[in-house]
């Protein structure tokens, strides 16, 4: 076949066109979306003290998210001889790493924001390319000699982004572009040029920085000098490095015939010593690569399976959404107000974790306080959690983290002071007693309800009021609600439980 070229421009012509792509794409709702939340998760950084708090609230804040990510964890590949089901996404970071679930959650958004195209089949292709090429940028940074390593990682999942939103989002211009460079005259840059106005590497780079990415990863992108790599001299420069290879080892990994293996040597010849690789450390990479890509086809259903219930899940409430917990995951019912049936056995693994995680002496205090107060929201199913501390010079007790509907707003304005007026909280507080309330609108509770309560929450029906007491001394307290109440009650079983939750808390505190 023959293909007619016209000439384009170069230069600030170029660069035009390429904007008026990068705006056209920005104005689509779904990538707007999209950019948000990826750049919300990238900028989550494993040396910010509450990291691990916001990486949770960043995923337990999307439904379909949490659920992939709980399947994941759950998998035999990654649940690495652990007795008990993965229930908690505090959990699956403490296990997982935080790196791991950082990039899992990135890659996890790209495939729920573009698979499900009307062009799904090639979109999925490009999406497996991304995947496997940010495993193999994983499996790399594993042994690197770099601080941060990980984040090469991102870089690799991003460096087929601007083919994978073609794809996506102009997929007329994708044949054309595949139409240039099969009659073989073209690179896949000069044929994107010549197609687009700008190259796909242009067009990730833009859309990156339109998505308020770090450039550390956008210059990770830059492509490497041609010919045989020499061993880097800075991070940036292997970032770079294993960028370029990682994206074209994904493509060689998802080949099969004879051809396969000299291109395979073409790679390593290029790579392997800028890499530290050779034949037996880059098969057994590859081999490593296509089986953890055989668990995220699985996890993700980046094989076009069951992406009508993945998207009935992810327009149910959470309160309503039932925990997946993998080869484990029953169907499990509701009680009218949105409590779990099964919420003893799910309290019973957040108890197991918070023993884990205290046992193992990894753990911060924050991050084990996370994991309480995620144990709570999910296994009792309520609308709102949080923590506070008591501020010891001005005696107001502020939400210092929460989950839930509304969560960010309704912490900044739980303050409160604690008077000598005997409403619930002070109650509960001065007699160290846990409060759980079935109904707040009957006549002897809603009486003992503050006036800032009954401000900040007037929906409130059914909630719990956990106080942390030690030696006496009041440092916080834990409170949960949800919006009907909760007639079914709390049975000694689930009592007990709660405060085994709260018994490890106190001790992390008190230091014991």
């Amino acid at each position: 076949m023959s293909v007619e070229i016209e000439p384009r421009q170069s230069g600030g012509e170029m660069h035009n066109e390429r904007d008026a792509l990068v705006r056209k794409l920005s104005n689509n709702v779904g990538l707007f979306a999209l950019g948000s939340a990826v750049s919300r998760v990238v900028q989550i950084t494993a040396s910010d003290d509450e990291a691990t708090n916001n990486l949770t609230d960043c995923v337990l804040s999307d439904v379909a998210l949490t659920q992939k990510i709980l399947r994941l964890s759950n998998s035999a590949s990654y649940r690495r001889g652990a007795n008990t089901p993965v229930s908690t996404i505090s959990r699956a970071i403490f296990m997982l790493g935080f790196d791991s679930v950082k990039t899992s959650a990135l890659a996890m958004l790209l495939v729920d924001s573009l698979s499900n195209h009307k062009h799904a089949q090639s979109i999925r292709v490009e999406l497996a390319n991304a995947l496997r090429a940010s495993l193999v940028g994983r499996e790399l940074a594993r042994n690197s000699q770099y601080q941060g390593a990980e984040e090469v990682s991102i870089a690799a999942l991003f460096k087929n982004l601007g083919r994978l939103l073609v794809a996506s989002h102009e997929h007329a211009s994708l044949g054309q572009i595949d139409m240039l460079v099969d009659a073989g005259k073209h690179s896949p840059a000069q044929a994107s040029v010549q197609v687009l106005g700008c190259s796909y590497d242009e067009l990730t780079e833009a859309v990156l920085s339109k998505w308020n990415i770090p450039e550390t990863i956008i210059n990770a992108l830059s492509a490497v000098p041609a010919g045989k790599q020499r061993v880097a001299g800075n991070r940036q420069e292997w970032m770079r490095q294993v960028a370029s290879f990682s994206a074209e080892a994904s493509k060689l990994i998802s080949r099969s015939g004879a051809e396969v293996e000299a291109d395979e040597q073409k790679l390593l010849a290029r790579f392997g010593a800028a890499l530290n690789l050779d034949t037996e450390k880059m098969s057994a990479l590859f081999t490593s690569v296509a089986e953890e890509m055989r668990v995220l086809t699985e996890s993700f259903k980046l094989d076009g399976a069951d992406i009508k219930a993945a998207d009935a899940v992810s327009s149910m409430p959470d309160v309503l959404l039932m925990m997946t917990m993998g080869a484990e995951a029953k169907t499990q019912g509701f009680h009218p107000s949105g409590k779990p049936v099964n919420a003893r056995d799910l309290l019973l693994a957040g108890v197991q974790d918070a023993i884990q995680m205290r046992a193992l002496g990894r753990s911060k205090v924050n991050e084990l306080i996370m994991l309480v107060l995620e144990t709570l929201y999910r296994s009792m199913g309520f609308r709102f959690a949080t923590m506070c501390l008591k501020d010891t010079k001005s005696g107001q007790f502020r939400a210092r983290v929460a989950l839930g509907e509304g969560h960010a707003s309704r912490q900044e304005r739980f303050v409160f002071q604690m008077t000598s007026e005997r409403d619930l909280f002070h109650l509960s507080m001065e007699n160290n007693t846990d409060l759980m309330i079935s109904d707040a609108r009957s006549e002897k509770i809603r009486d003992l309800l503050p006036a800032w309560h009954r401000a900040l929450l007037p929906d409130a029906r059914s909630f719990i009021v956990l106080p942390l007491v030690v030696q006496k001394v009041q440092i916080g307290l834990f409170y949960a609600d949800r919006i009907l109440p909760a007639p079914e009650g709390m049975p000694p079983d689930e009592t007990a439980l709660i405060k085994a939750l709260k018994s490890q808390i106190l001790a992390a505190l008190s230091g014991t």
